[in-house]
């Protein structure tokens, strides 16, 4: 059965994206939004739309009944999550799945199993994936932490197992604070996730963040579209990504992604996926995989050529991978800046209404948002605005675009993180490609001393 109309349980710019590809596909949409979001521009544009809620997010994108009511009243055959919300919650897609709507997304096993992180590690390993020394699974005395710490060295990292945005993560220097350490992560995670589960791992020194895009058909066939790297961030949000990385070669590029792609294919995964490592002194060591569409998947369509919604949409159709391993090539550079509504270097948001709008234009200049002149920026969600990608023919060229339609681009109203992208634009570190997951924090830390 071909899909004919989607149902898009998100907002903003990815439901916009979303939109775009389907419509390219011949395919309707159905936009379902929070009172919120009545204005918003995937709304104007998609071919129905369905109020589910309040402006809270647990009372609307969150609210799984709303939105299978939604797709049951618009006769909506698929649903697509987009990231974020409910776009990794297993039970979610099993409920879509129960009601024989297509969910565009992996099988609700995979994301089960890669949402828990000692799960998710333990079949890493299985499957050929180099990890972070550390424990086999959770710890569950501070004598087992101890142990597995001393075998490790120090320092470690005790992460919480259902963790993320950095919450539950304590670095532990020296054994003396161990059990002080390992008590407070606890404590974070059991507030955050309802789950105080802990393991401890090495804690690595000076990494960079890189990332591989695979993508599976559920039938053991799996392709890798390289990695991107995404080591500019603030409390482990990413700020700045590019494709390809600056310190990836050629050849580990191809070692690495063929056995992230191998991995994929025995696992029979369906979808998009992203496999997540640190990266120092020339080895991987996995940290986690996110089971979605990445918010950066931009910068791998632009040196790849492949439209990774249109592909995820054709693999929950049941169709085959649209490209081979051996066809894809990679060429040249993007980066994507992610344009906040918040102050550029303070962080705060500022939600409001938008008097003013010129996006960046010119030739491999993308920028994938849904404002305009006149729309007021909700204050109830993520405070991503827009997503600038400057595609160039190599690294240098890309950056000296990305200056160029910084310069352009213009939103006024708000406070938006322009001035903080121009600023990096001027770091020799950023400019050489030189820069760890540490970097951009020790830097803002310098310049506002």
């Amino acid at each position: 059965m071909a899909i004919r109309r989607i149902l898009i349980a998100n907002r903003g710019e990815i439901a916009l994206r979303i939109h775009r590809a389907a419509h390219e596909m011949g395919i309707e949409t159905v936009a379902v939004h929070s009172t919120a979001d009545a204005d918003a521009m995937h709304v104007r544009l998609a071919d129905h739309a369905v109020c589910i809620g309040p402006p809270s997010a647990t009372d609307s994108y969150l609210n799984v009944a709303a939105i299978i009511s939604a797709a049951e009243v618009t006769d909506a055959d698929a649903i697509h999550p987009g990231y974020g919300f409910l776009s990794e919650n297993a039970k979610f897609a099993e409920i879509v799945e129960a009601h024989d709507i297509a969910w565009i997304g992996p099988k609700p096993e995979h994301i089960r199993t890669m949402g828990d992180k000692v799960e998710a590690k333990r079949t890493a390993g299985k499957l050929g994936l180099p990890l972070v020394p550390g424990s086999d699974g959770a710890v569950e005395t501070f004598d087992e932490a101890r142990k597995v710490a001393a075998e490790c060295g120090y320092p470690v990292l005790a992460k919480a197992a259902s963790g993320g945005g950095g919450r539950g993560m304590k670095v532990i220097q020296h054994e003396g604070e161990l059990e002080s350490q390992i008590s407070q992560a606890k404590a974070e995670a059991k507030a955050a996730f309802g789950d105080d589960t802990i393991y401890i791992e090495k804690y690595l020194g000076n990494p960079r963040h890189i990332e591989f895009q695979v993508f599976g058909d559920g039938k053991g066939n799996a392709i890798h579209l390289g990695e991107r790297d995404c080591s500019l961030q603030r409390r482990h949000q990413k700020v700045l990504e590019e494709a390809p990385s600056p310190v990836i070669s050629a050849e580990e590029r191809e070692r690495m992604g063929m056995i992230c792609a191998n991995a994929m294919a025995d696992m029979g995964y369906r979808g998009a996926g992203t496999i997540e490592f640190l990266w120092e002194d020339g080895e991987f060591y996995f940290i986690e995989m996110n089971t979605r569409l990445q918010v950066e998947h931009p910068v791998t369509e632009a040196i790849t050529g492949v439209d990774l919604v249109r592909e995820q949409i054709r693999i929950a159709d049941g169709k085959p991978l649209s490209v081979k391993q051996e066809e894809l090539v990679f060429s040249g550079h993007a980066i994507e800046c992610r344009i906040n509504a918040e102050d550029a270097f303070t962080f705060a948001p500022s939600p409001g209404k938008i008097t003013y709008y010129h996006p960046a234009g010119g030739m491999h200049v993308r920028v994938d948002s849904g404002l305009y002149a006149g729309y007021s920026i909700p204050p109830y969600y993520d405070s991503m605005i827009a997503k600038l990608i400057v595609y160039g023919r190599n690294r240098e060229g890309c950056i000296m675009r990305l200056r160029r339609a910084l310069e352009e681009m213009v939103v006024e109203g708000v406070k938006t993180s322009i001035p903080l992208h121009q600023e990096l634009l001027k770091q020799d570190d950023v400019l050489h490609g030189d820069y760890s997951i540490k970097w951009l924090e020790e830097w803002l830390a310098e310049r506002n001393a």
